[in-house]
């Protein structure tokens, strides 16, 4: 499809309130459908830093200016076939998206809610930032993108995480006024981003984005309720459409007074809030309604990214997050020993960095699970996975998981082999070939290690005779 057939995709009635809302910004704003889209990766801060990461890529890569840890790169460069991708150390995301993450700010320890996380851009932002401390819930409504979900915070790494498959209004039902943060990427009509998906724009209707609107509205008092006084949530949105941005922060406002618009950290090609766009009555009494000013809208025209929309909230009053004492009672006697086998034979010193701790292992039908720090009432609230999955019980021992090998560092264990992350060997390891390895390339003659692309793990295999037997799960390999 050419520039201009992009153009002619776009719906007359989106295009005429697009006119009205930009006034003279409008043609500049329509040249920039024929501009090309923007490609961007955020640095998993978690594994490593972006310093350590710019020396480390094989491509090309280029700041993004208002996300501390995004880059640019070019479409030709490919970055989902480089075996780092695959050992978590980036999360391909379009620019414009990785802001709501980036201005909601996370602090060691905090409970952090992403009530509709799906497919996990945001989330896995979130989660490196907690970098194994409190706790993130990650909820989609669809299982099918709740797997999705999980199968990308598993490749991050994260450890303290619960995700669920659940409807908001049980969550909230579950935990009122209990996490610190929350971030809630509404489902949209993605006018923003009709330059990227076309789709997109030729299955929108105002009255979708209308409907939508309610929806979001619902949502957003629900989040609002999950929030502990003095905390903070981001609202954000794909979408120009008032309706769904304005209005329903100003809904929230009238409807729950002990929320406040906060500033965001800004950035020069940042536009603020739109008041005047309102039609639904606001009640003077109930929050100054220039305060939608504090806003951001971000628009393809004047930065290089697609269309997004954000608000930050502040929950007034102060409150201590919730203390917990470990509940658990660890494995039995004998589980615990094939464990400890397995850990003995690749000298595991720690587990991302942090002493491992036996009261956290559950099992669950022959697999094996570290649990949250601290215990959670998940009685009827449906959820694929409550901590990180260890690996499996096979006939008297210990099968470690792909996710154990992710959220291992290099440092955490002594049976390890490193290999050039252009070792094309490294490349056949992720499609499930085994290896010749020579000796001095391994920390021990035989046994379980963890294959390393550069110091950074990607996965298990065990070494007999020369040969590394990849043990790389057949549903990650590519």
């Amino acid at each position: 499809m050419t520039d201009s057939d992009k153009i002619k995709t776009l719906p007359l009635p989106f295009l005429e309130r697009m006119k009205e809302m930009l006034g003279d910004d409008y043609n500049t704003f329509l040249q920039s459908y024929e501009n090309p889209r923007t490609y961007g990766l955020r640095i998993n801060t978690a594994k490593l830093s972006c310093q350590d990461f710019e020396k480390l890529s094989p491509f090309e890569i280029r700041p993004i200016p208002w996300i501390s840890n995004g880059y640019f790169y070019d479409e030709d460069s490919r970055p989902a076939r480089c075996a780092f991708y695959q050992a978590g150390l980036y999360y391909l995301q379009e620019p414009s998206a990785m802001t709501p993450a980036s201005r909601l700010p996370i602090e060691p320890g905090d409970f952090v809610l992403d009530l509709c996380a799906a497919p996990g851009g945001k989330a896995t932002a979130l989660g490196a930032a907690l970098n194994d401390t409190g706790f993130l819930l990650a909820n989609d409504i669809s299982t099918s993108r709740a797997r999705a979900l999980l199968r990308n915070l598993e490749l991050f790494g994260i450890k303290n995480m619960l995700v669920t498959d659940e409807k908001p209004a049980r969550l909230a039902q579950r935990f009122p006024a209990f996490f610190n943060k929350i971030l809630l990427d509404a489902p949209c009509s993605g006018e923003g981003m009709f330059r990227k998906e076309e789709a997109l724009a030729r299955d929108w209707t105002p009255e979708k984005s209308a409907e939508l609107s309610d929806i979001q509205k619902d949502l957003i008092l629900k989040a609002a309720d999950m929030l502990r006084p003095g905390g903070m949530m981001l609202y954000s949105t794909c979408t120009f459409s008032p309706c769904e941005d304005e209005e329903v922060v100003a809904h929230l406002l009238q409807e729950r007074p002990d929320m406040e618009l906060m500033e965001m950290p800004g950035y020069e090609g940042f536009s603020e809030g739109r008041p005047e766009l309102i039609s639904t009555p606001i009640s003077p009494e109930a929050f100054d309604p220039s305060s939608l000013r504090k806003c951001v809208r971000i628009f393809p025209h004047k930065m290089d990214g697609e269309g997004h929309f954000l608000a930050l909230f502040h929950k007034k009053g102060d409150s201590l997050p919730p203390v917990f004492r470990p509940d658990g009672k660890g494995p039995d006697k004998n589980t615990r020993k094939w464990m400890e086998e397995f850990f003995a034979e690749i000298g595991l010193h720690t587990l991302g960095g942090q002493e491992f701790d036996w009261n956290r292992v559950e099992i669950r039908k022959d697999k094996v699970y570290y649990q949250l720090p601290f215990p959670l009432d998940l009685r009827g609230i449906s959820f694929l996975r409550n901590g990180l999955y260890l690996g499996d019980l096979k006939k008297n021992r210990f099968e470690p998981s792909q996710p154990l090998a992710l959220a291992l560092h290099k440092e955490d264990i002594e049976a390890t082999i490193s290999l050039s992350v252009s070792d094309e060997r490294i490349t056949r390891y992720l499609k499930g070939e085994t290896l010749n390895i020579e000796p001095e390339e391994a920390a021990h003659k035989k046994g379980w290690h963890l294959l390393c692309a550069d110091g950074y793990p990607i996965g298990f295999g065990k070494l007999v005779n020369g040969i590394l037997k990849n043990k790389y799960p057949a549903g990650w390999r590519v």
